[in-house]
Protein backbone atom coordinates (compact mmCIF):
# COMPACT_ATOMS: atom_id res chain seq x y z
CA UNK A 1 0.00 0.00 0.00
CA UNK A 2 1.47 3.33 -1.02
CA UNK A 3 1.98 5.78 1.84
CA UNK A 4 0.46 9.22 1.39
CA UNK A 5 -0.09 12.23 3.62
CA UNK A 6 -2.71 11.88 6.34
CA UNK A 7 -5.37 14.59 6.29
CA UNK A 8 -5.10 16.82 9.36
CA UNK A 9 -7.84 16.35 11.97
CA UNK A 10 -8.44 20.09 11.99
CA UNK A 11 -8.96 20.09 8.22
CA UNK A 12 -11.42 17.20 7.88
CA UNK A 13 -11.88 14.76 10.75
CA UNK A 14 -13.80 12.22 8.67
CA UNK A 15 -11.10 12.14 5.97
CA UNK A 16 -8.42 11.94 8.69
CA UNK A 17 -10.16 8.90 10.19
CA UNK A 18 -10.30 7.15 6.82
CA UNK A 19 -6.62 7.86 6.22
CA UNK A 20 -5.59 6.51 9.63
CA UNK A 21 -7.57 3.29 9.11
CA UNK A 22 -6.02 2.73 5.68
CA UNK A 23 -2.46 3.70 6.48
CA UNK A 24 -2.52 1.97 9.83
CA UNK A 25 -3.21 -1.20 7.83
CA UNK A 26 -6.36 -1.77 9.90
CA UNK A 27 -8.92 -2.28 7.13
CA UNK A 28 -9.90 -1.32 3.62
CA UNK A 29 -13.25 -1.05 1.81
CA UNK A 30 -14.50 -4.20 0.08
CA UNK A 31 -15.73 -2.34 -3.00
CA UNK A 32 -17.15 -5.50 -4.55
CA UNK A 33 -19.59 -5.96 -1.63
CA UNK A 34 -21.73 -2.94 -0.79
CA UNK A 35 -20.87 -1.30 2.49
CA UNK A 36 -18.48 -4.03 3.67
CA UNK A 37 -14.81 -3.93 4.64
CA UNK A 38 -11.82 -6.24 4.77
CA UNK A 39 -10.33 -6.27 8.27
CA UNK A 40 -6.59 -6.52 7.72
CA UNK A 41 -4.06 -8.27 9.95
CA UNK A 42 -3.25 -5.25 12.13
CA UNK A 43 -6.94 -4.51 12.70
CA UNK A 44 -7.88 -8.11 13.32
CA UNK A 45 -5.04 -8.55 15.81
CA UNK A 46 -6.49 -5.67 17.84
CA UNK A 47 -9.94 -7.31 17.65
CA UNK A 48 -8.47 -10.60 18.88
CA UNK A 49 -7.03 -8.88 21.96
CA UNK A 50 -10.36 -7.17 22.64
CA UNK A 51 -12.09 -10.54 22.25
CA UNK A 52 -9.78 -12.14 24.82
CA UNK A 53 -10.26 -9.29 27.29
CA UNK A 54 -14.04 -9.52 27.02
CA UNK A 55 -14.26 -13.30 26.76
CA UNK A 56 -12.22 -13.84 29.92
CA UNK A 57 -14.56 -11.54 31.81
CA UNK A 58 -17.69 -13.23 30.41
CA UNK A 59 -16.43 -16.65 31.44
CA UNK A 60 -15.43 -15.37 34.88
CA UNK A 61 -19.07 -14.34 35.39
CA UNK A 62 -20.42 -17.75 34.40
CA UNK A 63 -21.19 -17.34 30.69
CA UNK A 64 -20.52 -20.04 28.10
CA UNK A 65 -19.84 -19.54 24.40
CA UNK A 66 -22.27 -21.03 21.86
CA UNK A 67 -23.04 -20.55 18.17
CA UNK A 68 -26.43 -20.20 16.47
CA UNK A 69 -27.33 -20.25 12.74
CA UNK A 70 -26.66 -17.24 10.52
CA UNK A 71 -30.03 -17.75 8.80
CA UNK A 72 -33.21 -17.03 10.77
CA UNK A 73 -36.73 -17.92 9.54
CA UNK A 74 -38.47 -14.68 8.61
CA UNK A 75 -41.50 -15.62 10.71
CA UNK A 76 -39.33 -15.57 13.86
CA UNK A 77 -38.71 -11.84 13.55
CA UNK A 78 -42.44 -11.21 13.17
CA UNK A 79 -43.26 -12.81 16.53
CA UNK A 80 -42.14 -9.74 18.51
CA UNK A 81 -43.86 -6.75 16.92
CA UNK A 82 -41.59 -3.96 18.15
CA UNK A 83 -38.49 -5.99 17.26
CA UNK A 84 -39.47 -6.60 13.63
CA UNK A 85 -40.53 -2.98 13.18
CA UNK A 86 -37.18 -1.79 14.51
CA UNK A 87 -35.09 -3.98 12.22
CA UNK A 88 -37.25 -4.20 9.08
CA UNK A 89 -35.42 -1.48 7.07
CA UNK A 90 -32.02 -3.13 7.67
CA UNK A 91 -32.83 -6.75 6.84
CA UNK A 92 -31.18 -8.81 4.12
CA UNK A 93 -33.46 -11.68 3.08
CA UNK A 94 -32.60 -14.97 1.31
CA UNK A 95 -35.44 -16.13 -0.97
CA UNK A 96 -33.66 -18.63 -3.28
CA UNK A 97 -31.38 -21.48 -2.21
CA UNK A 98 -30.20 -24.55 -4.08
CA UNK A 99 -31.70 -23.11 -7.26
CA UNK A 100 -35.21 -23.13 -5.82
CA UNK A 101 -37.44 -20.53 -4.23
CA UNK A 102 -37.74 -21.11 -0.49
CA UNK A 103 -41.14 -21.81 1.05
CA UNK A 104 -40.20 -19.41 3.82
CA UNK A 105 -37.48 -16.80 3.33
CA UNK A 106 -34.53 -16.62 5.70
CA UNK A 107 -33.27 -13.38 7.20
CA UNK A 108 -29.49 -13.06 7.49
CA UNK A 109 -28.84 -12.53 11.20
CA UNK A 110 -29.16 -8.85 12.21
CA UNK A 111 -29.17 -9.99 15.88
CA UNK A 112 -30.16 -13.29 17.45
CA UNK A 113 -32.83 -12.71 20.12
CA UNK A 114 -35.48 -14.51 18.06
CA UNK A 115 -33.65 -17.70 17.14
CA UNK A 116 -32.17 -17.93 20.63
CA UNK A 117 -35.66 -17.50 22.08
CA UNK A 118 -36.75 -20.52 20.04
CA UNK A 119 -33.98 -22.70 21.49
CA UNK A 120 -34.37 -21.34 25.03
CA UNK A 121 -37.97 -22.62 24.84
CA UNK A 122 -36.59 -26.11 24.09
CA UNK A 123 -33.86 -26.03 26.72
CA UNK A 124 -35.65 -24.43 29.68
CA UNK A 125 -38.36 -26.29 31.61
CA UNK A 126 -37.64 -25.70 35.27
CA UNK A 127 -36.16 -23.09 37.61
CA UNK A 128 -33.28 -25.59 37.89
CA UNK A 129 -32.33 -24.72 34.28
CA UNK A 130 -31.91 -21.05 35.25
CA UNK A 131 -30.07 -18.81 34.96
CA UNK A 132 -29.05 -19.68 31.40
CA UNK A 133 -26.02 -17.59 30.46
CA UNK A 134 -24.70 -17.80 26.88
CA UNK A 135 -22.65 -15.66 24.53
CA UNK A 136 -21.76 -15.97 20.87
CA UNK A 137 -19.00 -14.41 18.79
CA UNK A 138 -20.46 -13.92 15.34
CA UNK A 139 -20.97 -11.75 12.29
CA UNK A 140 -24.22 -9.90 11.58
CA UNK A 141 -25.65 -8.10 8.57
CA UNK A 142 -27.60 -4.84 8.65
CA UNK A 143 -28.22 -3.10 5.34
CA UNK A 144 -26.78 0.33 6.04
CA UNK A 145 -27.18 3.28 3.68
CA UNK A 146 -24.15 5.25 4.85
CA UNK A 147 -21.13 3.21 5.85
CA UNK A 148 -17.79 4.01 7.46
CA UNK A 149 -15.13 1.40 8.21
CA UNK A 150 -15.48 -0.10 11.70
CA UNK A 151 -18.11 2.45 12.75
CA UNK A 152 -20.99 1.34 10.54
CA UNK A 153 -20.71 -1.41 7.93
CA UNK A 154 -23.22 -3.74 6.32
CA UNK A 155 -21.49 -6.76 7.85
CA UNK A 156 -19.63 -6.51 11.14
CA UNK A 157 -18.24 -8.70 13.89
CA UNK A 158 -19.51 -8.69 17.45
CA UNK A 159 -20.37 -10.66 20.51
CA UNK A 160 -23.96 -10.98 21.66
CA UNK A 161 -24.78 -12.27 25.09
CA UNK A 162 -28.20 -13.77 25.85
CA UNK A 163 -29.41 -14.81 29.29
CA UNK A 164 -32.62 -16.10 30.87
CA UNK A 165 -33.54 -15.68 34.55
CA UNK A 166 -36.23 -16.66 37.04
CA UNK A 167 -36.84 -13.09 38.25
CA UNK A 168 -36.79 -9.58 36.87
CA UNK A 169 -34.43 -8.44 39.62
CA UNK A 170 -31.89 -11.09 38.67
CA UNK A 171 -32.12 -10.05 35.01
CA UNK A 172 -31.56 -6.39 35.91
CA UNK A 173 -28.50 -7.35 37.96
CA UNK A 174 -27.14 -9.18 34.90
CA UNK A 175 -27.74 -6.18 32.62
CA UNK A 176 -25.82 -3.87 34.97
CA UNK A 177 -23.05 -6.41 35.61
CA UNK A 178 -22.33 -6.58 31.88
CA UNK A 179 -22.52 -2.80 31.55
CA UNK A 180 -19.77 -2.65 34.18
CA UNK A 181 -17.72 -5.21 32.23
CA UNK A 182 -18.01 -3.08 29.08
CA UNK A 183 -17.03 0.08 30.94
CA UNK A 184 -14.05 -1.68 32.53
CA UNK A 185 -12.72 -2.89 29.17
CA UNK A 186 -13.32 0.52 27.57
CA UNK A 187 -11.52 2.41 30.31
CA UNK A 188 -8.85 0.01 31.58
CA UNK A 189 -7.94 -1.68 28.28
CA UNK A 190 -8.89 0.83 25.59
CA UNK A 191 -8.02 3.91 27.70
CA UNK A 192 -11.36 5.36 26.55
CA UNK A 193 -13.48 6.97 29.31
CA UNK A 194 -17.23 6.34 29.09
CA UNK A 195 -20.50 7.44 30.67
CA UNK A 196 -22.76 4.61 31.83
CA UNK A 197 -26.46 5.30 31.57
CA UNK A 198 -29.93 4.21 30.53
CA UNK A 199 -31.23 5.02 27.05
CA UNK A 200 -34.48 6.92 26.65
CA UNK A 201 -37.56 4.92 25.68
CA UNK A 202 -37.33 6.25 22.11
CA UNK A 203 -33.67 5.22 21.78
CA UNK A 204 -33.88 1.77 23.39
CA UNK A 205 -33.35 -1.53 21.58
CA UNK A 206 -36.41 -2.68 19.65
CA UNK A 207 -38.23 -5.17 21.88
CA UNK A 208 -36.52 -4.27 25.17
CA UNK A 209 -38.05 -2.85 28.34
CA UNK A 210 -34.92 -0.79 28.94
CA UNK A 211 -31.55 -0.37 27.27
CA UNK A 212 -28.33 0.74 28.93
CA UNK A 213 -25.24 2.05 27.16
CA UNK A 214 -21.70 3.26 27.56
CA UNK A 215 -21.08 6.49 25.65
CA UNK A 216 -17.60 7.71 24.68
CA UNK A 217 -16.47 11.07 23.33
CA UNK A 218 -14.31 11.11 20.22
CA UNK A 219 -11.63 13.75 19.58
CA UNK A 220 -14.06 15.81 17.49
CA UNK A 221 -16.56 15.89 20.36
CA UNK A 222 -19.06 13.51 18.76
CA UNK A 223 -20.45 10.65 20.81
CA UNK A 224 -19.96 6.97 20.09
CA UNK A 225 -22.24 4.34 21.59
CA UNK A 226 -19.58 1.82 22.54
CA UNK A 227 -21.73 -0.95 24.02
CA UNK A 228 -25.31 -1.75 25.01
CA UNK A 229 -26.97 -4.02 27.55
CA UNK A 230 -30.72 -4.68 27.37
CA UNK A 231 -33.40 -5.66 29.85
CA UNK A 232 -35.77 -7.60 27.58
CA UNK A 233 -38.30 -8.29 30.35
CA UNK A 234 -40.61 -11.13 29.35
CA UNK A 235 -41.26 -9.83 25.82
CA UNK A 236 -39.28 -12.51 23.99
CA UNK A 237 -40.24 -15.12 26.57
CA UNK A 238 -43.90 -14.55 25.69
CA UNK A 239 -43.21 -14.34 21.94
CA UNK A 240 -41.41 -17.70 21.93
CA UNK A 241 -43.21 -19.32 24.86
CA UNK A 242 -40.08 -19.65 27.01
CA UNK A 243 -41.55 -20.83 30.30
CA UNK A 244 -40.26 -22.49 33.44
CA UNK A 245 -41.80 -24.17 36.44
CA UNK A 246 -41.07 -22.36 39.72
CA UNK A 247 -40.18 -24.14 43.00
CA UNK A 248 -43.85 -23.74 43.95
CA UNK A 249 -44.91 -25.56 40.77
CA UNK A 250 -46.22 -22.44 38.99
CA UNK A 251 -45.52 -21.81 35.30
CA UNK A 252 -44.01 -18.42 34.38
CA UNK A 253 -42.18 -16.77 31.50
CA UNK A 254 -38.42 -16.23 31.83
CA UNK A 255 -36.88 -12.79 32.18
CA UNK A 256 -34.25 -12.22 29.49
CA UNK A 257 -31.31 -9.97 28.73
CA UNK A 258 -29.13 -9.37 25.69
CA UNK A 259 -25.98 -7.33 25.34
CA UNK A 260 -23.28 -6.67 22.77
CA UNK A 261 -20.20 -4.81 21.58
CA UNK A 262 -18.79 -4.91 18.08
CA UNK A 263 -15.83 -4.02 15.88
CA UNK A 264 -17.02 -0.41 16.13
CA UNK A 265 -14.93 -0.38 19.33
CA UNK A 266 -11.90 -0.28 17.03
CA UNK A 267 -13.30 2.85 15.39
CA UNK A 268 -13.72 4.37 18.85
CA UNK A 269 -10.17 3.40 19.73
CA UNK A 270 -8.81 5.11 16.61
CA UNK A 271 -10.82 8.30 17.11
CA UNK A 272 -9.94 8.51 20.80
CA UNK A 273 -6.15 8.38 20.57
CA UNK A 274 -4.70 8.69 17.06
CA UNK A 275 -3.01 11.83 15.73
CA UNK A 276 -2.06 13.50 12.48
CA UNK A 277 0.89 11.11 12.08
CA UNK A 278 -1.40 8.07 12.12
CA UNK A 279 -2.59 5.34 14.43
CA UNK A 280 -1.92 5.44 18.17
CA UNK A 281 -2.66 2.22 20.08
CA UNK A 282 -2.84 1.92 23.88
CA UNK A 283 -0.18 -0.62 24.92
CA UNK A 284 -2.73 -3.08 26.32
CA UNK A 285 -4.30 -3.39 22.85
CA UNK A 286 -1.19 -3.17 20.71
CA UNK A 287 -0.42 -6.47 18.90
CA UNK A 288 3.25 -5.36 18.78
CA UNK A 289 4.26 -3.31 21.81
CA UNK A 290 7.85 -2.45 20.90
CA UNK A 291 10.03 -2.65 17.79
CA UNK A 292 13.82 -2.44 17.62
CA UNK A 293 15.07 -0.57 14.54
CA UNK A 294 18.77 -1.37 13.89
CA UNK A 295 20.77 1.48 12.35
CA UNK A 296 23.97 0.86 10.40
CA UNK A 297 25.74 2.17 7.31
CA UNK A 298 28.64 -0.18 6.77
CA UNK A 299 28.62 -3.94 6.35
CA UNK A 300 31.05 -4.38 9.23
CA UNK A 301 28.54 -2.58 11.52
CA UNK A 302 25.57 -4.59 10.32
CA UNK A 303 26.27 -7.96 11.94
CA UNK A 304 27.17 -6.46 15.34
CA UNK A 305 24.11 -4.16 15.42
CA UNK A 306 21.73 -6.91 14.30
CA UNK A 307 23.15 -9.37 16.82
CA UNK A 308 22.69 -6.86 19.64
CA UNK A 309 19.21 -5.88 18.39
CA UNK A 310 18.00 -9.48 18.46
CA UNK A 311 19.50 -10.04 21.91
CA UNK A 312 17.76 -6.94 23.29
CA UNK A 313 14.47 -7.84 21.59
CA UNK A 314 14.55 -11.34 23.03
CA UNK A 315 15.19 -10.02 26.53
CA UNK A 316 12.39 -7.43 26.53
CA UNK A 317 9.85 -9.13 24.23
CA UNK A 318 10.19 -6.76 21.28
CA UNK A 319 10.19 -7.30 17.51
CA UNK A 320 13.24 -6.54 15.36
CA UNK A 321 12.68 -4.77 12.05
CA UNK A 322 15.56 -6.29 10.09
CA UNK A 323 13.96 -5.92 6.66
CA UNK A 324 16.46 -5.42 3.86
CA UNK A 325 16.11 -2.53 1.43
CA UNK A 326 14.37 -0.25 3.91
CA UNK A 327 16.08 2.78 5.42
CA UNK A 328 15.79 3.38 9.19
CA UNK A 329 13.66 6.43 8.41
CA UNK A 330 11.23 4.36 6.35
CA UNK A 331 11.02 1.84 9.18
CA UNK A 332 10.30 4.53 11.79
CA UNK A 333 7.59 5.91 9.52
CA UNK A 334 6.10 2.42 9.00
CA UNK A 335 5.70 1.67 12.72
CA UNK A 336 4.54 5.19 13.51
CA UNK A 337 1.64 4.84 11.04
CA UNK A 338 0.74 1.46 12.55
CA UNK A 339 0.53 2.73 16.11
CA UNK A 340 3.28 0.67 17.77
CA UNK A 341 3.67 2.19 21.26
CA UNK A 342 7.48 2.15 21.51
CA UNK A 343 10.30 2.13 18.96
CA UNK A 344 13.84 1.37 20.14
CA UNK A 345 16.73 2.76 18.08
CA UNK A 346 20.05 0.93 18.13
CA UNK A 347 23.14 1.98 16.17
CA UNK A 348 26.93 1.64 16.38
CA UNK A 349 27.23 4.58 18.79
CA UNK A 350 24.63 3.00 21.07
CA UNK A 351 26.58 -0.26 21.01
CA UNK A 352 29.77 1.57 21.94
CA UNK A 353 28.10 3.40 24.84
CA UNK A 354 25.93 0.47 25.95
CA UNK A 355 22.79 2.54 25.41
CA UNK A 356 19.55 2.33 23.46
CA UNK A 357 17.15 5.10 22.40
CA UNK A 358 13.49 4.67 23.45
CA UNK A 359 10.83 6.68 21.60
CA UNK A 360 7.18 6.86 22.69
CA UNK A 361 4.56 6.89 19.93
CA UNK A 362 2.05 9.05 21.80
CA UNK A 363 4.31 11.94 22.82
CA UNK A 364 7.17 11.46 20.35
CA UNK A 365 9.66 11.92 23.20
CA UNK A 366 13.04 10.16 23.06
CA UNK A 367 15.04 8.87 25.98
CA UNK A 368 18.57 7.46 25.98
CA UNK A 369 18.81 4.49 28.35
CA UNK A 370 21.49 2.05 29.42
CA UNK A 371 20.64 -1.25 27.77
CA UNK A 372 20.81 -2.94 31.17
CA UNK A 373 17.88 -0.81 32.38
CA UNK A 374 15.61 -1.46 29.41
CA UNK A 375 14.00 -4.63 30.76
CA UNK A 376 12.58 -2.70 33.71
CA UNK A 377 12.04 0.59 31.90
CA UNK A 378 9.99 -0.71 28.95
CA UNK A 379 7.04 -2.14 30.99
CA UNK A 380 7.00 1.02 33.11
CA UNK A 381 6.93 3.20 29.97
CA UNK A 382 4.09 1.16 28.46
CA UNK A 383 2.11 1.41 31.70
CA UNK A 384 2.70 5.17 31.84
CA UNK A 385 1.61 5.53 28.22
CA UNK A 386 -1.60 3.59 28.95
CA UNK A 387 -2.33 5.88 31.90
CA UNK A 388 -1.47 9.06 29.98
CA UNK A 389 -3.75 8.15 27.05
CA UNK A 390 -6.65 7.55 29.43
CA UNK A 391 -6.01 10.77 31.36
CA UNK A 392 -5.78 12.77 28.13
CA UNK A 393 -9.10 11.35 26.90
CA UNK A 394 -10.68 11.91 30.32
CA UNK A 395 -9.53 15.54 30.31
CA UNK A 396 -11.02 16.00 26.84
CA UNK A 397 -14.33 14.51 27.96
CA UNK A 398 -14.46 16.75 31.02
CA UNK A 399 -13.38 19.85 29.11
CA UNK A 400 -15.99 19.37 26.40
CA UNK A 401 -18.93 18.59 28.68
CA UNK A 402 -21.08 21.66 29.29
CA UNK A 403 -24.33 22.50 31.05
CA UNK A 404 -27.38 23.95 29.32
CA UNK A 405 -30.58 25.19 30.94
CA UNK A 406 -32.74 25.88 27.88
CA UNK A 407 -33.51 24.32 24.51
CA UNK A 408 -32.00 27.39 22.88
CA UNK A 409 -28.69 26.87 24.67
CA UNK A 410 -28.53 23.24 23.55
CA UNK A 411 -29.23 24.20 19.94
CA UNK A 412 -26.70 27.03 20.01
CA UNK A 413 -23.95 24.75 21.38
CA UNK A 414 -24.53 21.99 18.84
CA UNK A 415 -25.74 23.78 15.70
CA UNK A 416 -22.36 24.01 13.94
CA UNK A 417 -21.09 20.56 14.90
CA UNK A 418 -20.40 18.03 12.12
CA UNK A 419 -18.33 14.85 11.85
CA UNK A 420 -15.99 16.68 9.46
CA UNK A 421 -15.59 19.99 11.33
CA UNK A 422 -15.79 18.64 14.88
CA UNK A 423 -16.34 21.06 17.74
CA UNK A 424 -18.76 18.67 19.43
CA UNK A 425 -19.79 18.79 23.07
CA UNK A 426 -21.63 16.62 25.55
CA UNK A 427 -24.44 18.88 26.67
CA UNK A 428 -25.91 18.10 30.09
CA UNK A 429 -29.50 19.30 30.38
CA UNK A 430 -32.59 18.41 32.39
CA UNK A 431 -34.91 16.50 30.09
CA UNK A 432 -37.85 14.16 30.52
CA UNK A 433 -37.73 10.67 29.03
CA UNK A 434 -40.45 11.39 26.50
CA UNK A 435 -40.75 10.88 22.74
CA UNK A 436 -41.57 14.58 22.30
CA UNK A 437 -38.27 15.56 23.91
CA UNK A 438 -36.27 13.08 21.81
CA UNK A 439 -37.94 14.38 18.65
CA UNK A 440 -37.09 17.96 19.61
CA UNK A 441 -33.38 17.06 19.84
CA UNK A 442 -33.45 15.44 16.41
CA UNK A 443 -34.59 18.73 14.89
CA UNK A 444 -30.96 19.81 15.11
CA UNK A 445 -29.51 16.34 14.46
CA UNK A 446 -28.71 15.55 18.08
CA UNK A 447 -29.89 12.75 20.37
CA UNK A 448 -30.15 11.98 24.05
CA UNK A 449 -27.20 9.60 24.39
CA UNK A 450 -28.22 8.32 27.81
CA UNK A 451 -29.41 9.26 31.28
CA UNK A 452 -26.32 8.78 33.50
CA UNK A 453 -26.60 6.19 36.25
CA UNK A 454 -24.50 8.43 38.49
CA UNK A 455 -25.55 12.07 38.80
CA UNK A 456 -22.36 14.15 38.87
CA UNK A 457 -24.12 17.48 38.53
CA UNK A 458 -26.92 19.31 40.35
CA UNK A 459 -29.72 16.81 40.86
CA UNK A 460 -33.36 17.59 39.97
CA UNK A 461 -34.43 20.39 37.63
CA UNK A 462 -37.03 21.51 35.10
CA UNK A 463 -37.17 19.72 31.73
CA UNK A 464 -36.04 22.16 29.04
CA UNK A 465 -38.85 20.97 26.74
CA UNK A 466 -41.88 20.24 28.98
CA UNK A 467 -41.04 22.20 32.12
CA UNK A 468 -41.72 19.15 34.30
CA UNK A 469 -39.34 18.22 37.12
CA UNK A 470 -36.85 15.43 36.39
CA UNK A 471 -34.31 13.96 38.77
CA UNK A 472 -31.09 14.58 36.82
CA UNK A 473 -29.50 15.87 33.64
CA UNK A 474 -29.16 13.75 30.49
CA UNK A 475 -26.31 13.57 27.94
CA UNK A 476 -27.20 15.26 24.64
CA UNK A 477 -24.80 15.13 21.69
CA UNK A 478 -24.36 14.59 18.01
CA UNK A 479 -23.13 11.06 17.41
CA UNK A 480 -21.85 8.43 15.01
Amino acid sequence: MAESPITARSQDFAAWYQDVVLQGDMAEPAEIVKGCMVIKANGYAVWEILQRELDDRFKATGHQNVYFPLLIPQSFLQKEAEHVEGFAPELAVVTIAGGKELEEPYVIRPTSETIIGHFFAKWIQSYRDLPMLVNQWANVVRWELRTRMFLRTTEFLWQEGHTAHASHQEAIEEVLRILDVYAEVAEDVMAMPVIKGVKTHSEKFAGALKSYSIEAMMQNGLALQAGTSHDLGQNFGKAFDVTFQSPEGKLDYVWQTSWGVSTRLIGGLIMSHSDDKGLVLPPKLAPVKAVVVPIYRKDDEKSKVLEAAHAIAKEVGAKVDDREGQSPGAKFFHWERRGVPVVLELGPRDLASGNVVLKRRDTGTKEILPQAELKGKLPATLLQMQTDLYESAKKRLKGNTVLANSIGEVEEILKEVTAEKGGGKFVMAHMKDDAVCDARMKEFKATVRNIPLVDEYDGPGKCIVTGETVDRRVVIAKAY
